[in-house]
């Protein structure tokens, strides 16, 4: 594997806490000393940023692979079950449009998953930055929507594993040096058994603007939840405008809604960044739009599967249902309001959602 050419085998268990050690399942293990070096001793200057799990710092390691350590604090209870959910099923899952978990450490007390870097950041650093945003041609948002929808639907329907994710949003969206997008943070993620189409819990965990209202009222999460959060993707990458914080805008209503009522109008166009303009081809982006609007829709069941929504993507041909009114997306207010856990520092004021739904 790549982490062990540089590494004595005799080195690579040897360190490793007995109880955690079942944890790794099929990833190497990288000594602690080798992650320290690294990160210059997880320095100041190596760190990319926080969130309610601890810290992530930047590295190098001796062959030269540039590394995300994310270091699990010794205070977050909830972060201990987030990492051990990560480690199980990001070693099983491997696609071009997921970030490479590459190898993990459990020395002295010590808990940390190492990741490929992004130079690039979130996709939030660029969508939501007045001074990034135009680094984004329609090519780019274009290429960035296909990735997230083929990752997306590797997780439900070909991996190994069926798999929902739970917490998509543009923060959990890296960008590699290609601005090719990757999926992250699996910490909330679940499994399905086959024929198990939807399951529910007393927990409700994920992020404000993001959650599908089953699930933010009910519990109830599917493949559709996430189906869900990627229609705000879509419509975000598509404008430019984060979903939870435009109802709080001059506009009084979700972003959601406000596109609907455009797009009915004929008018979703003209909502369009006229700077983006130049680059955008309108056809594209308003087969773009109206594919968010049905990832959106109130009714879970009225959804489309993400290997439907890859196929639209794919064809100019197809003639696609009218989208019916979006579901109203902010969901309750947050319990408690803790961080943002992907790596690059413009996502960590976001609110992350935990209540417990009432039964």
């Amino acid at each position: 594997g790549l982490m062990s050419r540089n590494i004595p085998t005799t080195f690579r268990r040897d360190h490793v806490q007995r109880d955690d050690s079942s944890l790794n399942g099929d990833l190497p293990i990288i000594p602690l000393i080798v992650i320290q070096q690294s990160t210059n001793y997880f320095s100041l200057s190596s760190k990319l940023g926080e969130g309610g799990f601890g810290s992530v710092y930047k590295g190098t390691l001796p062959d030269g692979t540039e590394i995300a350590a994310k270091r699990l604090s010794e205070t977050s209870g909830q972060g201990l079950e987030e990492f051990k959910n990560e480690v199980i099923f990001i070693a099983k899952l491997q696609h071009r449009n997921l970030v490479k978990l590459l190898g993990c450490c459990f020395e002295e007390n010590e808990k940390i998953l190492v990741y490929e870097y992004m130079p690039n950041s979130g996709l939030d650093f660029h969508l939501f930055n007045l001074e990034n945003h135009n680094q984004l041609d329609w090519n780019k948002r274009l290429n960035i929507i296909n990735g997230i929808a083929r990752g997306l639907l590797y997780l439900h329907e070909d991996s190994r594993l069926r798999v929902i994710h739970r917490d998509l949003k543009a923060s959990n969206v890296l960008l590699d040096d290609e601005m090719n997008p990757k999926i992250s943070d699996f910490g909330l993620a679940r499994r399905f058994e086959k024929g198990q189409s939807q399951t529910e819990t007393k927990r409700v965990m994920g992020t404000y603007g993001y959650m599908a209202p089953e699930y933010a009222m009910a519990g109830l999460f599917s493949v559709k939840s996430d189906v869900f959060s990627f229609g705000v993707l879509v419509l975000e990458i598509v404008y430019g405008k984060r979903n939870g914080e435009f109802f709080f805008s001059e506009h009084g209503q979700s972003l959601l809604l406000y596109i609907w009522k455009l797009w009915y109008d004929g008018k979703s166009w003209e909502f369009v960044d006229p700077i983006q303009r130049k680059t955008y081809i309108e056809r594209e982006v308003l087969k773009c739009v109206h594919i968010g609007l049905l990832c959106v829709q109130e009714d879970a069941a009225d959804r489309p599967t993400m290997s439907t929504v890859v196929l639209m993507l794919g064809s100019d041909t197809m003639v696609l249902p009218k989208p019916e009114r979006p579901a109203f997306s902010v969901g309750r207010l947050p319990n408690e309001d803790s961080t943002s856990k992907s790596y690059n520092d413009n996502s960590i004021n976001e609110l992350t959602v935990t209540s417990f739904t009432p039964r």
